[in-house]
Order: C-alpha cells, then structure tokens, then sequence
C-alpha cells in the first residue's frame, strides 16, 4: 500500500448508480500527517459538518483551485468522506493563512465537472497527481463550485 494509499470501491455507491471509486489514504497519512498539518495551520483546511455524526471535521487540503474566474474545490482521491459531507451540507468553512471563509458550494456534474477535473488533472504537481492516475475517470472525482458571497 505504501505511504500514499490504496484504491477501493464503495459498494452501496456503486448500487445506487453513482461512481465509488476512492483513493484511501495510508494510516500513516489519515492517523499522523493531516491531523499534524492542521495542527500547525500550515495547510489550508476544510471544515465541513460530519453527515452522519454532525461534528465539524478538519481536513487538510490543497487550496482551491481557480479557473475561468470561479473558484473550484476538487477531490482527487475520488468519494472522500469530505466530500460526501460536503454534498450533504452545501456548505463549509475554509481556513487559510490564518483566515477563516465560509462557503457555500454547488456540486457539479457531467460536462461542466469534467471540464474542471481535466484542466486540474493538468495543472496539478502535488502528491494528488496519484489519485488521478489511480482514477483516470472525471466522473470519480467530486467538484464543487465556490459560490460568490451574496449569491
């Protein structure tokens, strides 16, 4: 499995039509390393309110990205548990360089989401390259759209 993580598949997904596929991440990586880079406030961090269990979760995260003037968070590892919080909440806070943003996000899907996960699977250099290859597919990877304040 090594350092970075493993694919699985979620199967209740799956049944229910939608893609499963997900890039778990090593304990090493979940269990020491993320939970470190929040500590630290290094990293930009996703705070987004748990489907299930209703608590805030911390996830550290590369920042969004940016492309034709809107504002995009993209999950390369496919049907992350952040994602599946974030579809079900509309809306998170995220912390960087000490400020804290609230958001409200719209899930794209299709043409549009496919788009945005070609032009990031072309820019991107971080340790994310992985996942992607791992998941060639754009439909296993979760998009979201920023909205503007006041929106």
């Amino acid at each position: 499995m090594g350092i970075y993580g493993h694919l699985e598949t979620n199967p209740r997904a799956a049944a229910e039509g939608r893609p499963g596929g997900y890039v778990r991440p090593s304990a090493l990586l979940r269990r020491i390393l993320s939970p470190i880079a929040v500590a630290l406030g290094g990293k930009t961090v996703l705070q987004v309110r748990g489907r299930k269990s209703g608590k805030v979760l911390k996830v550290p995260m590369d920042p969004p990205f940016e492309w034709n003037g809107s504002r995009y968070l993209v999950s390369p590892r496919g049907e992350t548990h952040w994602a599946r919080n974030l579809r079900a909440a509309g809306e998170a806070d995220l912390r960087a360089g000490g400020a804290l943003e609230h958001l409200r996000v719209v899930e794209l899907q299709g043409v549009d989401r496919d788009a945005v996960v070609r032009a990031y699977a072309s820019t991107i250099t971080c340790n994310c390259r992985k996942s992607m290859e791992l998941l060639p597919d754009p439909a296993d990877h979760p998009v979201f759209r920023i909205e503007p304040p006041g929106a």
